[in-house]
């Protein structure tokens, strides 16, 4: 996935429905940027699917090159959601936030 499909979720304040790890999540876009660890990723509120955790809902840090067939969709977004700040920590570079 490109960082820009992600930014237009945040331009549009709409959700993007994604498999990741095999499940399908729908997710409200926060920020997009370049991890500590190099890598690209968005931070995300998941709001339905599946998840490897015991909590499907809330916040996730998801690597870009581990989604996979990705939709801008229709359904508006509800960000930003309690907790979320500017300048997030576990980015190093953000090509786009809220």
């Amino acid at each position: 996935m490109h960082w820009t499909t992600a930014k237009d979720a945040i331009d549009k304040a709409v959700c993007l429905e994604l498999i990741y790890d095999g499940l399908m999540r729908l997710v409200e876009v926060h920020a997009v940027g370049e991890s500590t660890a190099g890598h690209a990723v968005m931070r995300v509120w998941q709001v339905e699917g599946g998840s490897n955790t015991k909590s499907g809902l809330g916040w996730r840090l998801l690597r870009l090159d581990e989604v996979r067939s990705v939709t801008l969709t229709s359904r508006s977004s509800n960000a930003p959601r309690a907790g979320y700040k500017r300048g997030d920590r576990d980015m190093r570079v953000v090509f786009a936030e809220l």
